[in-house]
């Protein structure tokens, strides 16, 4: 849940955006006016700003001006019609976050303010390095083995510096928490963090999103659209799974790292990158390059520093310390009791490999604490919370678990059969674990998240998709 706060002159529109984001869970404020909006803001620290470019007084754009000298790091989302697109791109440029072309289809909308709140979780909440530092609701890495402290040395290392950082690990090992804390002690902390999941978005669009493209690059290019990189100008992007981009996107990431500049797509125009890369990836990046899949010379660029995350398994001796911290963070947060973790339930938990790493230790503890509400953990509370992931993420088991889903398989498909089938059964069983999930945390969609294992926009995207109302669970 977000506070945004919505400026128009319009009512209807207010209470549109009223409807739409309290029925997502959101606290929404709103303001008639930029003036009002700008008082608002100093009393009330909105995480989001969404605000129409036409207002009577003062203009959206000096409004969102006023915002940006006060506090660079608050997303602005610019709503604006067609004669007034060239003004939007141009406040792009100068740091506002997204803009929504009226009228805008509310999934659209709905998404970048989730992106936008996303980028503020990134950027506010604290990354520590030890679980003490982290008491003001930060996260913490934790870790007294020899690979972490050369984790924790790395990243004093290199933080000040402007130099490009690659982040290497298996998922769930905490590579965005490295990169926030690169972040957070770098010199360009009072600007933006930008985050782009290089996997996430189509290739076709990946290279629009990062370098912007022209009016007219491609059928859809009905205007200008600026790229991350000119959007981030002084400010640090996280090329979160870069592993995944294409050639042809990694041969301009280069150009950037080597010269400092790029072509919007379809633009003829130079223009200079002033930002920080740090790259993420759990890729094999040498076998990418022994197989022609990712360039040499941008490999042996992000190779300069380099962190890698060891997997949980290679430093079994910080799971009893993640545990601490785990049951103490969620124990006030689901306001339980903290429980004792019984001997034979730190054992188990020690003895495990954690094929998901330091995530799937996070959501194990976090099931076993729904599950006990502040009675001590028994090693068949942790056993159950981890067969309850392990059972659904694998279909190829021999368990009873794998059976039963081997029965819903086999009916769908005596009934349901051809075009479209397999997609199908997995938005249905995709929608009835989300369904679950919800019903289990009593609708708190952080909670669902977290025991899902999702990112809470990812969340709330999903929930959209399957017209999930998280009011009725």
């Amino acid at each position: 849940m977000g506070r945004i706060l919505v400026i128009d002159d319009e009512p209807g529109v207010l209470n549109a955006f009223r409807d739409m984001l309290a029925g997502a869970g959101h606290d929404v404020q709103t303001a008639s006016s930029g003036e009002r909006a700008l008082e608002q803001i100093r009393a009330e620290s909105p995480d989001l700003v969404v605000t129409d470019l036409c207002l009577p007084g003062m203009s959206g754009l000096d409004a969102f001006r006023s915002i940006r000298a006060a506090n660079p790091k608050l997303p602005v989302i610019i709503m604006t019609g067609q004669g007034t697109m060239s003004t939007a791109i141009e406040a792009t440029k100068i740091g506002v976050f997204d803009y929504q072309v009226k009228p805008f289809e509310p999934d659209s909308m709905m998404a970048a303010i989730e992106r936008g709140l996303e980028s503020v979780r990134l950027m506010r909440r604290s990354v520590a390095l030890n679980p003490e530092q982290s008491a003001h609701g930060g996260d913490a890495m934790i870790g007294e083995s020899a690979p972490m402290q050369e984790v924790f040395k790395a990243i004093g290392r290199v933080a000040a510096t402007d130099a490009t950082v690659l982040i290497r690990g298996e998922s769930g090992t905490g590579k965005e928490l490295v990169a926030r804390a690169l972040y957070q002690h770098s010199l360009r902390a009072d600007a933006p963090l930008l985050v782009v999941n290089c996997a996430a978005i189509p290739e076709s669009l990946l290279e629009s999103e990062l370098f912007g493209h022209e009016r007219g690059a491609f059928t859809s290019a009905d205007a200008r659209r600026i790229g991350k990189f000119e959007q981030a100008r002084g400010a640090t992007i996280l090329l979160d799974e870069i592993g995944d981009v294409s050639l042809a996107v990694q041969a301009k990431i280069l150009r950037v790292l080597q010269q400092k500049t790029f072509d919007r797509l379809g633009g003829s125009e130079t223009i200079h990158a002033d930002v920080r890369i740090v790259a993420a990836t759990n890729r094999n990046l040498e076998s990418a390059v022994s197989t022609g899949t990712f360039r040499e010379d941008l490999y042996h660029r992000l190779n300069v520093v380099t962190i890698t995350i060891v997997p949980l398994r290679e430093r079994r001796g910080d799971v009893p310390r993640l545990v601490d911290y785990f049951v103490e963070r969620y124990s006030e947060e689901l306001q339980i009791t903290r429980p004792v973790v019984a001997d034979d339930a730190l054992d188990a938990l020690c003895d495990y490999d954690w094929p998901g790493n330091v995530r799937e230790l996070e959501n194990c503890i976090y099931r076993a604490l729904i599950s006990t509400q502040g009675f001590p953990v028994q090693a068949s509370d942790v056993l159950k919370a981890r067969d309850a992931a392990s059972s659904t993420a694998s279909s190829t088991s021999t368990g009873h678990g794998s059976a039963n889903l081997h029965d819903v398989v086999c009916s769908h498909l005596n009934q349901d059969h051809g075009p479209g089938a397999h997609e199908r059964l997995v938005a249905e069983v995709e929608r009835l674990l989300i369904a679950e999930a919800l019903r289990r945390t009593r609708g708190n969609q952080s909670q669902a998240a977290q025991l899902l294992g999702l990112a809470r926009p990812t969340l709330h995207a999903k929930m959209q998709r399957y017209k999930i109302d998280f009011r009725a669970m």
